[in-house]
């Protein structure tokens, strides 16, 4: 069987403590990692689906197929995949990927970004146990989180049992920024999941809380890390980076990952197309000097910069293509303690000031990256970012409160 519900504050699996482990060797091991080391009894005779994506490797780059399909006796009976498919196949953002089969296995492989975006009943047929391997950035803009929360529901209602296996937050777990979601805007899988912009969850901790919080709520358990604790970015935990989206490259694009991206509603450039997505953001019409100026934010470094966008796999059709832009070059300076929502913040109010700007779709992008009108109005009216991050404290404090029994490190 696989691990039952216990009382308590943990939903299930094995019992991972509370003690935080020191960062030396042997460093930290992710859930697929501890499941690899402890050949769990409560695989055997179940008929398995793998929810997974090129980044769902252990620390020596073996795929979490073929750890599974060797615990499970061969029982392993189909695979999913999130956006950009599980080989991480379909590169551009926001196309859909179709269902296939895994030639070497012989298995299907089902997308969950598709024409649905949560197993059906169907595809959870002949499955008793879904686990879910997949590499999380810690923030609802990426889809990931609610590509879980999905599945956890569509699970629940075909009487299939989930265990995710966990990973780093690889911006650390006590890092919380940002508005959280108006519950009044329309669905957007990119700000659907519960708490601020930056939660300071792992995945597996998320979809406890997500699970506790669902009316009907299945069984969840998690496989829990070995070693890691909160304060740790990815940079502390010796594991090696394997790209979890084509476009996010480095740990440290992950760290600035929730303020660049909100470039994305600018008729800026966020870097797709470059050598350094997310890490790069400008525009023919930028003034580089003025923008590393005013968009300064204590533990990154703006570096005034030039590039231009070109096609790529990872990116066919980039903004701004073939055009020469000014700009800037972000560098992270201290991983502990910068803020990628400020930086995102004053990048965009920076950006604003300068002859040239537009919101794209008239800000409703930013409005749906957010999950709030209450930013693009701030910024419109002339608030402050202090001013912005201030009013977002109560929304933060209430937060870590509420998801205080979900943690598990």
């Amino acid at each position: 069987m696989a691990p039952s519900r216990p009382k308590g504050r943990q939903a299930g699996g094995p019992r991972p403590g509370r003690a935080r482990a020191p960062r030396a060797a042997p460093g930290v091991l992710a859930g697929l990692d501890v499941l690899a080391r402890e050949r769990p009894r409560w695989l055997r005779g179940r008929r398995i689906g793998l929810l997974m994506h090129p980044a769902s490797v252990t620390s020596r780059y073996l795929p979490a197929k073929e750890i599974v399909h060797g615990l499970c006796g061969g029982n392993l009976k189909a695979l999913f995949g999130p956006q950009h498919g599980v080989a991480g196949e379909k590169q551009d953002n926001m196309i859909e990927s179709g269902h296939g089969r895994e030639p070497g296995l012989r298995i299907p492989v089902y997308s969950l970004y598709s024409e649905t975006r949560s197993p059906t009943a169907r595809m959870l047929q002949d499955i008793d146990l879904l686990l879910v391997d997949l590499q999380d950035v810690g923030t609802r803009v990426y889809t990931f989180e609610w590509t879980t929360a999905l599945a956890l529901e569509a699970c629940a209602r075909a009487g299939c049992e989930v265990v995710v296996l966990d990973r780093p937050n690889p911006i650390g777990g006590e890092r919380v920024e940002g508005p959280e979601r108006d519950p009044a805007m329309p669905f957007s899988m990119v700000s659907m999941a519960p708490g601020p912009l930056v939660h300071g969850l792992t995945l597996g901790e998320m979809a406890r809380f997500a699970s506790e919080r669902h009316p009907k709520p299945g069984v969840v358990s998690v496989v829990a890390m070995s070693g890691w604790s909160r304060d740790m970015t990815w940079a502390d935990t010796g594991l090696p980076w394997v790209n979890p989206s084509p476009n996010l490259r480095s740990s440290e694009a992950a760290l600035a990952y929730p303020g660049t991206c909100l470039v994305e509603a600018t008729n800026a450039s966020e870097g797709r197309g470059t050598d350094a997505p997310f890490l790069r953001v400008g525009a023919p019409w930028v003034k580089p000097d003025a923008l590393a100026r005013d968009a300064a934010t204590p533990g990154f470094a703006l570096e005034p910069d030039t590039f231009t966008p070109t096609a790529s796999p990872a990116a066919p059709q980039p903004k701004l293509a073939g055009e020469a832009c000014r700009g800037v070059r972000v560098r992270v300076t201290d991983a502990a303690t910068g803020s990628p929502w400020a930086l995102g913040l004053r990048l965009l109010v920076a950006l604003r000031r300068q002859l040239g700007f537009a919101w794209v779709r008239e800000g409703a992008w930013l409005d749906t990256l957010t999950g709030t009108k209450a930013v693009r109005a701030a910024i419109e009216r002339g608030d402050s970012v202090d001013a912005i991050l201030a009013a977002e404290a109560p929304g933060i404090a209430r937060w870590r409160r509420e998801r205080r029994a979900s943690l598990l490190y």
